[in-house]
């Protein structure tokens, strides 16, 4: 095997146990289940809407015209139920595919009618990754039905997680990318680009009758603070691929976004809630050693 491969083979195909992909798989149905349920009396409204406002996107291109509102109320309810069986690992191999399919179109069909929210990107993409990979060989109703012993670990499961942290990573440093080939340029991360970004932000809220976020207009003046924050946006995400070549720069790298969307929060009020929740983040931790630890806890506390 050349060296180019070797190392290609170390960075996508390392082993992990099944464990690793089902929690993940146990976490994201969770929040997918929560994110569309306290939604579904918007997206049901939305769906009525007029329909000289849809203006379909992605999958949906292929509509020449909205859906009936009963029809999508059944996609809806369709995608819950396959969300629930994803969830639990019920029939994966089959529910898996479909669940992802599902969240796919709805969430395309809702950006058909509005702003397209791109911070539901990552969230599709990693229910993609988890519902066409083995991501319920463990922790699964599927694998308590097996009478095989349990799966061992291995590479099937490991790229699954490892694709999902590279997506998650790639997705800012686009956004790094795109800032940077802009009119500023570098000249981005200077402050007042940023500073300018968040008065028109707190001024569009107040003109729609919002409330601004208080901290948007107490650091007005303080145009040293938006440079380090502009300087430290842009190198968190242009530098988010090199992360991905050390476990513990990944784990440093994940905190400081998380901590990134919080302070976005706090500022303009923007809510990406997949990113505030730090779940988008959950692949580059080995939730299963965590797992592990809580089992010996657990353990140990009946032992004494």
């Amino acid at each position: 095997m050349s060296p180019l491969l070797r190392v290609l083979n170390r960075f996508w195909f390392q082993k992990a146990p099944p464990e690793r992909p089902a929690l993940l798989r146990l976490i994201l149905g969770a929040y997918v289940f929560y994110y569309l349920g306290a939604r579904y009396r918007m997206l049901l409204k939305v769906a009525a809407s007029d329909p000289k406002l849809f203006k379909p996107v992605g999958i949906v291109s292929v509509l020449k015209k909205p859906l009936p509102v009963p029809v999508f109320r059944r996609m809806l309810v369709a995608t819950f139920l396959a969300n629930v069986a994803f969830m639990l690992g019920i029939r994966h191999r089959y529910t898996g595919p479909v669940f992802a399919g599902l969240l796919l179109w709805v969430l395309s069909y809702r950006n058909s009618w509005s702003m397209i929210y791109h911070n539901d990107n990552a969230l599709v993409l990693h229910a993609l990754i988890l519902g066409l990979t083995p991501s319920a060989d463990a922790l699964s109703l599927d694998a308590l039905d097996r009478a095989e012993p349990p799966a061992e670990a291995g590479w099937r499961y490991g790229w699954p997680v490892k694709l999902m942290s590279t997506v998650t990573a790639l997705t800012y440093f686009l956004a790094g990318v795109a800032k940077v080939a802009g009119p500023l340029g570098w000249r981005w991360g200077d402050g007042e680009a940023l500073r300018a970004q968040v008065m028109v932000d707190g001024l569009r809220k107040e003109l729609l009758g919002d409330e601004p976020a208080p901290l948007a207009y107490a650091l007005h003046d303080r145009l040293a603070l938006f440079k380090a924050m502009g300087y430290g946006s842009l190198l968190l995400e242009v530098g988010a691929s090199a992360a991905l070549f050390d476990g513990r720069l990944s784990r440093l790298w994940a905190f400081n976004a998380f901590a990134m969307h919080w302070g976005i929060y706090f500022i303009m009020k923007i809510k990406f809630r997949y990113q505030l929740s730090g779940l988008i983040f959950a692949s580059f931790f080995d939730l299963d050693r965590a797992l592990a630890r809580l089992e010996r806890w657990v353990a140990g506390g009946k032992a004494r």
